[in-house]
């Protein structure tokens, strides 16, 4: 028997990296799949993104920069902070790494020890648990329901801090259930943070695909004791079309930044240089084609919210954010199980919510034409009326 390191042992495989895997098998195959697996737009990269990352090969734009991405970069990145989220932050507060998932793998190595508490609101991204334990710390989770529309509440939060909580990781708006944090909300979430000395992993990489009217809202904008506690997380993947390119950032305190930068200088190095220059584009370049994206991904929402009324026994709460529907199936038996029979049996991806901690929910994305949407979920139909 392979003996391996205690910690990567008992971390679990993603979910979501499976289903899509199968899926994509199924298709090579020649299989018709629908597929609302993978939580990435299926809109091309912008064409002044491509062509800034096609110039910085032509010039030579090859080699190592700094770990923690170039200063243009970082300035940038300063810059969108300050104007869009009302954050003010230096270039050496800033990290790049490969996407915002290797960022806040980074701040949870930095911030976690043995014998400490990461708190969780759930359901979850299904990555957040396994970085805690690879990091010796350990999840614990805080169960939202549909009535408080997968939002933790107050009292929740205070019931779930011991001496040992050292962190609370917030993600808003929320992979895999769309909802999102109010002002009012992160107010009192900071409150009691600042209260207990609690760090918190702010994760906004769906910031800019929001169904509301509410101005989203960074909670360390919410004012110097918490922005002091705070290591905010974004990234290009998911409001620039850029998911390959694997860039995201964190900036936070100084302190806590540079011990992230140290990591970094030992584990990966720089992010890809060629990325940094289309992410460098991608904030400098005034472009609306944002806007015609997010107005997609609602109008795409709604009709599946349609269509997904019309099956018996399936509820949802009207995500607000992101492009998720995270549904109940549970009527219709153990997530897993009805995810891999409506995959191998109507040739339909979803993503069973027992890696969002949340037995019972299937996700699906909206992340792939009205024309698909309408497929799919008549498939999906069709098995349940085979099926009952």
């Amino acid at each position: 028997m392979i003996r391996v390191n205690s910690r990567i042992a008992q971390v679990s495989g993603s979910t979501t990296l499976a289903i899509t895997a199968r899926a994509n098998e199924l298709k090579a195959q020649g299989v018709d799949v629908v597929s609302f697996a993978a939580g990435e737009p299926d809109f091309d990269t912008p064409e002044y993104i491509k062509d800034a990352a096609i110039n910085a090969i032509k010039s030579g734009f090859t080699k190592y920069t700094p770990s923690s991405g170039t200063e243009e970069l970082r300035i940038a990145i300063c810059d969108k902070l300050k104007c869009d989220n009302n954050l003010e932050y230096k270039p050496g507060q800033v990290v790049v790494g490969s996407g915002a998932k290797h960022v806040i793998f980074n701040a949870v190595m930095v911030l976690c020890d043995s014998g400490d508490e990461v708190l969780i609101p759930a359901p979850y991204w299904v990555s957040y648990p396994e970085m805690v334990k690879v990091a010796g710390a350990t999840p614990r989770y805080i169960q939202t329901t549909p009535a408080s529309r997968f939002k933790m509440t107050p009292d929740q939060l205070r019931s779930a801090i011991t001496p040992k909580t050292k962190l609370l990781i917030l993600n808003s708006p929320s992979n895999p259930t769309g909802s999102v944090y109010s002002r009012d909300d992160l107010e009192i979430i900071a409150d009691i943070c600042v209260k207990h000395h609690i760090y918190v992993i702010s994760d906004e990489i769906y910031e800019k695909l929001l169904y509301t009217k509410d101005t989203f809202t960074s909670i360390a904008a919410l004012g110097k004791d918490i922005y002091d506690l705070t290591i905010t997380v974004n990234g290009m993947s998911k409001a620039y079309a850029m998911t390959g390119w694997r860039i995201g950032y964190a900036a936070g305190p100084l302190a806590i930044m540079g011990h992230i930068k140290n990591l970094q200088d030992h584990s990966t190095s720089n992010p890809c240089s060629i990325s940094q220059k289309a992410a460098l584009a991608a904030l400098r370049v005034p472009d609306n084609g944002l806007e015609l994206m997010c107005n997609e991904f609602l109008s795409r929402r709604d009709l599946m919210m349609s269509l997904v009324d019309t099956i018996p026994g399936v509820s949802y709460i009207k995500p607000e954010g992101a492009f998720y529907l995270f549904c109940d199936f549970s009527k219709y038996g153990l997530c897993a199980d009805v995810a891999r029979r409506i995959l191998n049996e109507v040739n339909v991806a979803v993503i069973p919510g027992d890696g969002f901690g949340s037995e019972g929910y299937l996700r699906l994305t909206f992340c792939t034409s009205k024309e698909r949407i309408r497929e799919g979920i008549n498939r999906i139909k069709e098995w349940i009326a085979r099926s009952s």
